[in-house]
């Protein structure tokens, strides 16, 4: 495995990524040659001017869309290397995703929610019932497990969704804008358990994110300027 500059392991290596759109006026390009090294376990936020392409870089390197031009290494493979049922598989079995709009399914109960990539990788019914019960008990939801998205609030509902992208103990969690659609008490409390399972679970952890605090609460910032990144670190730049 790849090693950064401090010689710690690096979980995801990106190089040269480009992504652009075509649009009536013409091309639009939002990504225009981002390089990022992250390590085992790091917590980096990825901030900038709405528009600038924080969740499209997220999505390319969660393997949800393809750079324009670029490679990107995770875990030692290359997605460009990887046809689309492959990626599926390696992004169900690695990678949890957790969105501004926490995408819950409005019939299923919480318990169901949670189990459901577990399902999809193959666990039985009774293997990823209780998981997702321990999950929900790590993030503050025992007592909800058999209630529905609507009959929770937009916290639990977010804490739902964090579990969810937990439930095959991923090596990443990708979360956009987390804390979004959240009043900023309760954003606040998620900020804390995203930290906290940061540390726990030494869960590598991307944060597209506005949220100063948030930002600030993470091991090192990545900020996008005009297609490109740069990294912060205690209020410094960093190569």
């Amino acid at each position: 495995m790849e090693l950064d500059s401090t010689g710690t392991d690096t979980s995801l290596i990106a190089r040269g990524i480009y992504r652009s759109f075509a649009t009536a006026e013409g091309t639009l390009e939002v990504l225009k040659g981002v390089n990022l090294t992250v390590s085992q376990g790091e917590m980096v936020a990825i901030v900038g001017e709405s528009g600038v392409g924080k969740s499209t870089l997220l999505h390319i390197l969660g393997g949800l869309d393809r750079p324009t031009q670029g490679d990107i290494s995770c875990r030692g493979r290359q997605f460009h290397l990887m046809g689309e049922n492959d990626l599926s598989h390696f992004r169900n079995r690695h990678i949890g995703f957790v969105f501004q709009h926490h995408y819950l399914m409005d019939d299923f109960t919480a318990l169901e929610n949670v189990m459901m990539p577990a399902l999809i990788a193959g666990k039985t019914r009774k293997e990823a019932g209780n998981l997702a019960e321990q999950l929900l008990h790590d993030v503050g939801l025992k007592d909800r497990i058999n209630h529905v998205p609507r009959q929770m609030s937009g916290g639990e509902q977010q804490r739902i969704a964090v579990a969810r992208a937990l439930a095959n103990s991923p090596d990443f969690v990708m979360a956009d804008e987390p804390s979004g659609n959240l009043d900023i008490r309760t954003g606040e409390m998620l900020h804390g358990l995203l930290r906290e399972l940061n540390d726990n679970r030494s869960m590598t952890m991307l944060i597209a994110t506005h949220n100063v605090e948030l930002a600030t609460s993470c091991d090192r910032v990545v900020k996008l300027i005009d297609g490109l990144a740069s990294g912060e670190e205690n209020g410094k730049v960093v190569s």
